[in-house]
């Protein structure tokens, strides 16, 4: 029988799952690796050529009728109800193969239970980073200290190796203690406490603070901590071509001065009103400076395009266009952001603070802006502008609004003054540290990575 590590995956965090599987492959090849996710073969065809790693849907369960719709919580209630098939396919497995480790997506939580009871040692995927993974073992001791709910509490949060977090940047679904999100990522964090060991997307002089408050156990009071390895930055392939052809945007960058540009892009569901979309375009034609920026139709408003694509002419200030043509490229919906951050001429980011989006514009030495719209962004923010410093913050009015005032502050602040020139700085040596983690012999990605395989080959 092989030894075999599985990968378990939903479908949010699917192609981070990926990007892990490829990277345990590429330095560890004799390992075989078995990815398990609902999502259809065709999601998983970047892994199609590794030799080592297979890909295996598992038959989806019939949902209930009156499943939540809270989009949050269906991706923990989802695999959940998928336990019974996943059981099914680890007793498969187990009659052919010796499952050394099974690495779950934190939104597979309700696995835990299954692999736990076959004995098979767990472990979790984090990929909302080193900050994150403190604040996440600290949710079950915030919950016994904060008698009312986190959304109520107004004021800042202590928790071991991160920064104050005011409680109104701490995740939203983290907020109400009667939610049924709340009670899944507490439990989430209750198992995490008690698995094999944790994998996260990250690497250590970005968040160093943070690993020495997990390395020395701090964030688990009067308990143990499990191994936490920090194996990163992980960031996914280039989709710089989409039906092979080159995006225009990247032949329009070829002509730009070297950091030059302001690139705004703010991922899948980055969604914002008409009025924010008009005051978003008034402040980059007043901050004076080149931008490239993509921009969705607003949430709820009917697309009659083939492809999706929003109305510029209706949504922007007359005349934008012409007026900022010889400085300005605006793209309709789809960007190929990995390729645009890495490009010379882009000297800013702002983003929606996703983990992916940071860990990119790092990668790559892209200083940023941070103007985070759901999930974790918000603490996100708070981590890259008070503790990695590789971003200034957008001021936000009472209702979410940012003024072009605000927008063209930040943009000129990032682009021409002293606070933008130490920030460019420090984002420009923690390029030169990333690319050392995960392809030095002894980068501290590579070494995390050697211990976890070490402590899969005791297992």
């Amino acid at each position: 029988m092989e030894d075999v590590i599985i990968l378990y995956a939903s479908s949010e965090h699917l192609n981070s799952v990926l990007v892990l599987a490829k990277f345990i492959a590429k330095h560890h090849p004799a390992i075989s690796i078995i990815i398990l996710s609902l999502a259809p073969e065709s999601a998983a065809l970047s892994v199609a050529a590794v030799p080592s790693i297979t890909y295996r849907r598992i038959p989806t369960a019939p949902l209930p009728p009156n499943l939540t719709r809270n989009p949050v919580e269906l991706l923990f209630e989802i695999p959940r109800l998928n336990n019974p098939n996943l059981q099914n396919a680890l007793q498969e497995i187990s009659k052919i193969s010796r499952i050394k480790a099974f690495i779950i997506d934190f939104f597979c939580n309700s696995a835990f239970e299954v692999s736990t009871s076959l004995n098979i040692p767990t472990y979790f995927y984090v990929s909302s980073g080193a900050f994150g993974l403190c604040a996440f073992l600290y949710f079950p001791t915030l919950d016994e200290k904060i008698p009312g709910n986190i959304g109520e509490f107004n004021d800042f949060l202590e928790i071991p190796g991160c920064p104050l977090i005011y409680s109104s940047d701490f995740p939203n679904d983290m907020f109400f203690r009667e939610s049924n999100t709340y009670k899944h990522f507490l439990d989430t964090a209750k198992n995490m406490r008690k698995s094999t060991g944790i994998i996260v997307n990250a690497f250590d002089a970005l968040e160093i603070r943070a690993k020495e408050a997990l390395t020395n156990g701090l964030c688990i009071p009067n308990g143990p901590t499990p191994p936490v390895y920090l194996i990163g930055p992980l960031v996914g392939e280039s989709n710089a071509k989409n039906g092979g052809v080159e995006h225009e945007c990247l032949k329009w960058l070829d002509l730009q001065p070297r950091k030059s540009v302001i690139f705004l892009c703010f991922g899948r569901r980055g969604l914002f009103s008409a009025e924010q979309i008009k005051e978003m375009a008034i402040g980059l034609e007043n901050s004076g400076h080149r931008f490239l920026w993509s921009v969705r139709s607003p949430p709820g408003k009917p697309n009659l395009a083939a492809a999706d694509e929003p109305d510029l002419d209706e949504l922007l200030p007359e005349g934008i266009l012409e007026r900022t043509k010889d400085r300005g490229f605006v793209i309709k919906t789809w960007a190929p952001q990995k390729e645009v951050l890495s490009h010379d001429a882009v000297g800013g980011f702002v983003t929606h603070c996703g983990r992916s989006s940071i860990l990119e514009a790092v990668s790559f030495g892209v200083p940023m802006i941070g103007w985070p719209i759901y999930a974790e962004q918000r603490m996100n923010r708070v981590f890259i502008v008070e503790e990695m410093k590789v971003a200034l913050p957008l001021e936000e009015e009472a209702d979410g609004f940012v003024t072009a005032t605000e927008l063209e502050k930040r943009v000129r602040q990032l682009m021409e003054s002293e606070t933008g020139r130490a920030v460019r700085q420090r984002v420009a040596e923690l390029k030169n540290a990333a690319a050392a983690a995960v392809q030095r012999k002894n980068g501290s990605s590579l070494v995390a990575l050697g211990k976890f395989i070490e402590s899969v080959a005791r297992g």
